[in-house]
């Protein structure tokens, strides 16, 4: 009895241990499902057609090709817009641009100043300030582009760190060629085009005054033509000072809300936003964490390290495309070392497609690859608005997989926000969808039956996919008037525009298949398509209900808000002193390791 009452002691003691092992285990697993690290990498301007894992074979990727293999392949994600700024607007709030007030209504459908007044709305609700309230670390390391005050220079209302994120490493606006000296201007032609009729017009106002005052026809005082004269001299010497001193004033680094280098040094640029990424994670190891690194790379002025220039077989702009694989393959190293890749979800993106009409001076193709894709940036073609969409969690999502089921950028906010365990908000329209049933492959659908493609605030075209067919119908109701004719896209304009005379209009619209014809090149019929006016209705249905859904907002990117304002202007020492400081250089040197 006694040594049968020992061995039931022992097997009853196993039986206990394997329990409680087995419930740290559920533990840890139902830990990592539910709240896991979150790392959204954005690259900027880059091609759906320069990557391995998309079908390129002369620029090296292996790192990005590598978070394909052990993840999952979107090959119909969908940017929200094809423009900078709405489409990372769209992508922090889940939210179609035109709902926040983030679509233009005029030419500029971007943000081009630091000193601009408009910016992301403080009502709108970002996946950073969910997930910061849940407990997260939030960080953003790169480009934001979404706007920095409001009233005055140091109020930072649109900053980083007034929508959720804990830390901020980057550059307030964008990377321009302004921003690099001797890599030409992208605001000169626009500026020479844009003044020579006010130039006209008061030069001939000029003339005219002063020939009806010779002939006594009129008189005109001479104190009002002396104001007059002294407003065009003050806007003319404005505008001179603005321009030549523009790398100062909107090319510069920021930690948190303090500018650390200003005017901007591209020197060694991707290697400081990558330590930078690294040491957030190495200093998050013990917390769940929300990294956006945001890549300078590939928006013009195009650069590279000297470890990379000269290296590949496609330029300076394939040196930057290999540089910034090497920084992703840095931020998985880092992951393994902490081993935390199993408890991280890892999302590779671009915010548009290739801008293909980016040349430089010297006749050098500056510009991406969108693939078989008609197109890219600014325009609603697929080659402006087709992503790389990929994402890796090892033991949650199906590796190596491949899904062609249209998804948007605007879904990364409802997926990482239930993830995080946090609460979506239920006062707005969310226009995303959870990605994760679709990667887990629960479900081979997705939620979005109609993806609507706007053109700055002008809808341009729509998607519909229909839950009983293989079918991806296209509808446009205007397409960009590509110049030269016959080329792939505005070069003569250097961006396409969405209004005017820029576009035709269509009536009936142009129709698609893309499941058919997914490089867009003819145009469906009554005669070829049995179902068009049935499509078009449909469609059109689709369109007055999500017209309904909108609500008037302030527009961010009207003229007055996109315009420089003196007073909002963010300078480390003085404008008499050039807005000159360096608190970068004078650190220690960068400890990053090259593989």
């Amino acid at each position: 009895i006694f040594h049968l009452f020992l061995h039931t002691r022992k097997k009853m003691g196993l039986l206990l241990l394997l329990i409680i092992c087995q419930c740290a285990i559920n533990t840890i697993k139902t830990h990592s499902v539910s709240q896991p690290n979150i790392i959204l990498l954005m690259a900027d301007d880059l091609g759906i057609g320069d990557l391995g894992c998309y079908g390129n074979r002369t620029l090296r990727t292996p790192n990005i090709d590598r978070l394909a293999e052990e993840g999952v392949t979107l090959t119909q994600h969908i940017a929200a817009s094809p423009l900078c700024t709405p489409s990372r607007a769209a992508f922090l709030t889940g939210r179609y641009p035109i709902r926040s007030g983030m679509a233009s209504f005029s030419r500029v459908g971007v943000f081009l100043f630091s000193a601009s007044s408009g910016g992301l709305p403080s009502e709108e609700i970002t996946f950073s300030k969910l997930l910061n309230q849940k407990g997260y670390a939030t960080a953003l390391i790169g480009k934001w582009h979404l706007g920095m005050n409001c009233e005055s220079s140091n109020d930072f209302c649109h900053h980083p760190l007034s929508h959720g994120f804990d830390y901020f490493y980057g550059l307030p606006v964008t990377n321009f060629r302004d921003c690099k000296p001797g890599q030409g201007s992208v605001f000169l032609k626009g500026v020479q085009k844009g003044l020579v009729i006010p130039i006209q017009i008061t030069g001939t106002a000029l003339v005219s005054l002063a020939i009806v005052q010779y002939i006594g026809l009129l008189k005109v005082p001479f104190q009002a033509l002396g104001y007059f004269l002294l407003i065009i001299t003050i806007s003319l010497v404005v505008l001179i000072f603005f321009f030549y001193h523009f790398r100062h004033l909107n090319c510069f680094l920021m930690r948190d809300r303090q500018i650390i280098q200003q005017p901007l040094s591209y020197e060694n640029l991707t290697q400081r936003l990558t330590k930078e990424a690294m040491q957030f994670i190495e200093r998050n190891t013990d917390t769940p964490f929300l990294l956006v690194l945001s890549y300078l790379h590939v928006h013009t002025a195009l650069f590279a390290s000297e470890d990379f220039k000269g290296k590949s077989k496609h330029g300076l702009y394939g040196d930057a495309v290999e540089e910034m694989d090497w920084s992703v393959g840095q931020v998985l190293d880092v992951l393994e070392k902490c081993n935390l890749s199993d408890r991280t979800l890892v999302y590779f993106t671009s915010d548009q497609g290739a801008h293909v009409e980016e040349i430089s001076g010297a006749g050098e193709v500056h510009g991406g690859y969108n693939g078989i894709y008609k197109g890219g940036k600014s325009t609603n073609w697929e080659g402006g608005i087709r992503v790389p969409g990929v994402l890796r969690w090892p033991g949650v999502v199906q590796p190596g997989a491949y899904i062609d089921e249209p998804t948007s950028n605007m879904d990364i906010f409802p997926t990482i926000v239930k993830l995080a365990d946090a609460q979506l908000p239920s006062d707005r329209i969310i226009d995303g969808h959870d990605l994760l049933p679709l990667l887990q492959g629960k479900v081979t659908r997705s939620k979005h039956e109609f993806l609507f493609h706007y053109c700055n605030a002008y809808l341009n075209a729509v998607r519909w996919h229909p839950g009983n067919s293989e079918s991806v119908w296209k509808v446009f109701f205007f397409t960009p008037n590509f110049s030269p004719e016959g080329s792939n896209g505005c070069y003569d304009s250097h961006v396409c525009f969405c209004h005017g005379g820029f576009i035709t209009r269509h009536d009936p619209p142009l129709l698609f298949d893309l499941s058919r014809d997914p490089e867009e090149k003819v145009p469906l019929t009554p005669e070829t398509e049995s179902r068009f006016y049935e499509i078009l209705r449909v469609v059109h249905q689709a369109v007055d209900n999500h017209t309904r859904s909108l609500h008037a907002v302030p527009n961010q990117l009207s003229w007055d808000n996109l315009l420089w304002k003196p007073w909002l202007q963010l300078c480390c020492s003085s404008l008499f002193q050039s807005c000159y400081c360096d608190y970068e250089s004078g650190g220690s040197p960068l400890q990053v390791h090259f593989r």
